[in-house]
């Protein structure tokens, strides 16, 4: 991620953990399974990029082992402090802006990061520039023009309501820079960059109580920004979070697109 005054979704916000933990229930399981498939084992160098949590860098720093390394950067680290810890060391690192924090990577990974950096392609060929020969780059990226609604079976006025304030939430991200329908261009963006045996695929949850935990601590964390903006009012958002706490709705998130392949 960028910094930038306009970011929408601070790490430092109290809800931010509870984002995280429920990207880390929603993704893990794909972003792991990708991982296992490329063989990340003991002495790999890794940089995770915009780590956000500390789920995928943990998780790598116990396949890497004592000698290997996880550089785990953000432009703000505040979540993943408490992992700071050979093989992971922490940076605070601006994708978009800054050098690459080392050369020689065997893999670099980012998820749910490039769609939010203004320069996408900079940070693209920065990331690509850091590997060794033959090293993998994996990028998995939402694609929310791709599938635009919180709730896809807009049955009633609560899913209405739903799907309003979800577009309502697109319109922030916009503004921002975020680029919403980033996620179907990897595998073109990674072939052009000269990566090859480029692959990609999606994961699209559809309902799950993360889809819920993720919906309550988003709305929470840009509830301001909806009521300053005029695209909700506070009744509107009490309400829809009332309607998310029942259970009773079917919530789906973006699809996350995996894109991946080896520098030539």
């Amino acid at each position: 991620m960028t910094r930038s005054d306009g970011y929408l979704l601070d790490n430092r916000q109290s809800e931010a953990g509870q984002r995280f933990d429920a990207f880390a229930t929603l993704f893990d399981p794909t972003t792991f399974r990708h991982l296992e498939g490329f063989g990340v084992g003991p002495g790999w160098r890794v940089w995770e990029v915009g780590v956000g949590g500390t789920s995928v860098a943990s998780w790598l720093a116990k396949k890497v082992g004592p000698t290997g390394k996880v550089v785990a950067t953000d432009i703000d680290t505040s979540q993943v402090a408490s992992v700071a810890r050979p093989p992971i060391e922490v940076r605070v690192h601006d994708v978009g802006a800054e050098e690459p924090p080392g050369e020689g990577f065997d893999l670099v990974h980012a998820r749910l990061v490039l769609v939010h950096v203004p320069d996408r392609e900079r940070a693209l060929h920065s990331m690509i520039k850091s590997l060794r020969s033959g090293g993998r780059l994996l990028i998995e990226d939402a694609d929310a023009a791709l599938q635009p609604l919180l709730c896809p079976d807009e049955h009633g006025p609560e899913q209405q309501l739903a799907n309003r304030l979800r577009h309502g939430f697109r319109e922030l991200l916009a503004a921002r820079g975020a680029d919403l329908s980033y996620g179907r261009r990897l595998p073109r963006l990674l072939r052009e960059a000269g990566l090859r045996r480029v692959e990609a695929d999606a994961y699209f949850p559809v309902t799950s109580p993360a889809c819920a935990a993720l919906e309550s601590a988003t709305v929470r964390q840009i509830r301001d920004q909806l009521v300053t903006a005029g695209l909700a009012t506070n009744e509107d958002i009490d309400r829809h979070l009332a309607n998310v706490a029942s259970g009773a709705m079917d919530l789906a998130t973006a699809p996350m697109i995996s894109a991946w392949g080896r520098k030539g």
